[in-house]
């Protein structure tokens, strides 16, 4: 099979990281996860007091921003690094989820962490997810996705993914979360999230997740044959 990039942008919530985890593993390309890179930075910012909004900041922020992934054998994920600490679990609360739109919307952190993740797919044999990846980060990938599915059904995955890091979170909660970050990540001026008019959509509302994988993969052979 030819190595492509496979850009999958979409709401959060709705399936896209642990599909493209899953998509990637079972092509053999490398799986990389734009939205954690986000979520680290949040976390950097929180940790050293910084805040996005302020300009000296966000320079000062990017000075010391060094973001990696590694592969965990024991639990067969990729795992999120900020500055050398495994930091996959914290950055996945809701503490960094109310956070991170906030750091998405700021046009440096954007450049600085679009250039980190055009150099890693420039080999191809890649699958990124997040808001802007056909749009802004591969406009020339040989497959764009676009990921969707209602609030109500993102809301109870999301709720789903929270308690098994022991995390408690009200249903109510986790979709107010979702509708602001939708409204912010829409409407934002730097790279918003949106449907590249090459892009095909898939809604996931009533979607197993094998049959969001096979979807894909099937997808994958189609755009490789052709």
């Amino acid at each position: 099979m030819n190595k492509i990039v496979i850009a999958i942008d979409g709401y959060s919530g709705c399936g896209k990281s642990s599909t493209a985890k899953e998509v990637a593993k079972k092509l053999g390309f490398t799986y990389i996860d734009s939205g954690a890179m986000y979520r680290a930075t949040a976390l950097h910012f929180l940790n050293e007091n910084l805040s996005p909004l302020r300009a000296e900041d966000v320079e000062k922020g990017l000075k010391g921003l060094q973001i990696s992934f590694q592969f965990n054998p024991t639990t067969s994920q990729q795992e999120t690094y900020l500055n050398g600490v495994n930091v996959e679990d914290e950055i996945r609360t809701m503490r960094i989820s109310e956070r991170v739109s906030e750091v998405a919307t700021v046009k440096a952190i954007r450049t600085a962490l679009v250039a980190q993740q055009q150099q890693l797919g420039q080999k191809k044999g890649v699958v990124m997810d997040g808001r802007d990846i056909g749009s802004v980060v591969f406009p020339e990938a040989e497959l764009k996705l676009f990921m969707t599915a209602d609030v109500e059904t993102r809301a109870q995955r999301r709720q789903l993914e929270l308690l098994a890091k022991g995390e408690q979170a009200s249903l109510e909660e986790i979709k107010l979360n979702l509708e602001s970050r939708d409204e912010v990540d829409s409407n934002r001026t730097e790279s918003p999230l949106l449907k590249v008019s090459d892009a095909i959509e898939i809604d996931t509302s009533s979607l197993t997740f094998s049959e969001q994988v096979e979807q894909i993969i099937d997808l994958v052979k189609k755009v490789t044959l052709n």
